[in-house]
């Protein structure tokens, strides 16, 4: 395929796949349980965070953590006591427990009281063309209160290798525009321009097959080549190619 005829197939999956029926069986379902910015940032935040494994897991457990927290995150976050966390005991999503969701609530409540909230703490040390070094700011933010070692591996650091796949695709609901009722555009002050992809095991496979990735690891590098590629595609919206990517290797097995 030539660069055009690449662009028009990709810009043809983007709008088969960027429309509510992509919400039936994916996690951003979960943040569109609810209205208030608050409610969805932080439900989009702790969906986002045990976003890998099995899809279903992921919608069940994440239905089951907005249950614990009585449907309410942002009041849980802001206003919950010692006995309101014993609530979170036993919550499990693969590596993810109860200790580490534990401190998560904690460092939101933090990052709510200190830092302007989510928003706040991801566009303070935005970068001038990507987000990268913006999430690993974040992560300095995140861990200011005492912590287990073993929860920072929750949270990606992007300047030490990482694709940061969680965050990103946060990142991605979170600021680009509501218009197909699928991501919420509720930040205004993070160009989607420097968005970068959700890069997995799926998106990534599809890319090296359409010649837009030659790295083999699906890492920090391999993330800054498929960016690069994909805003060679769209300059502003280059993440709306995340839909395409995915919904190639997930459901057409491309």
């Amino acid at each position: 395929m030539t660069k055009s005829e690449l662009k028009v197939f990709l810009d043809e999956k983007v709008i088969q796949y960027n429309n509510p029926e992509f919400l039936e069986t994916d996690p951003i379902q979960i943040p569109h349980l609810f209205t208030t910015k608050e409610d969805i940032e932080i439900s989009a935040f702790l969906t986002a965070t045990i976003a890998w494994g099995n899809r279903k897991s992921i919608i069940n457990n994440s239905h089951k953590l907005m249950e614990r927290m009585g449907q309410s995150p942002y009041d849980f976050v802001l206003n919950h006591t010692n006995e309101n966390l014993e609530n979170l005991a036993g919550f499990v999503h693969r590596t993810f427990n109860d200790i580490d969701l534990t401190y998560f609530i904690q460092s939101l409540k933090n990052i709510y009281t200190s830092h302007n909230g989510l928003e706040g703490a991801f566009t303070k040390h935005q970068g001038k063309d990507s987000l990268q070094p913006t999430i690993s700011e974040f992560k300095k933010i995140f861990f200011e209160l005492p912590y287990e070692q073993r929860i920072t591996k929750h949270v990606s650091d992007p300047l030490k290798g990482s694709a940061a796949k969680r965050i990103n695709m946060f990142l991605r609901w979170m600021v680009r525009d509501a218009s197909t009722n699928v991501d919420f555009g509720i930040w205004k002050d993070i160009n989607p321009s420097k968005l970068s992809c959700p890069l997995d095991v799926h998106s990534g496979n599809v890319a090296r097959k359409l010649d837009l990735l030659k790295r083999k690891q699906n890492d920090a590098k391999a993330l800054a080549e498929l960016d690069k590629n994909l805003r060679k595609l769209d300059p502003l919206d280059p993440v709306k190619y995340d839909f395409a990517l995915f919904g190639l290797g997930v459901f057409e097995k491309f």
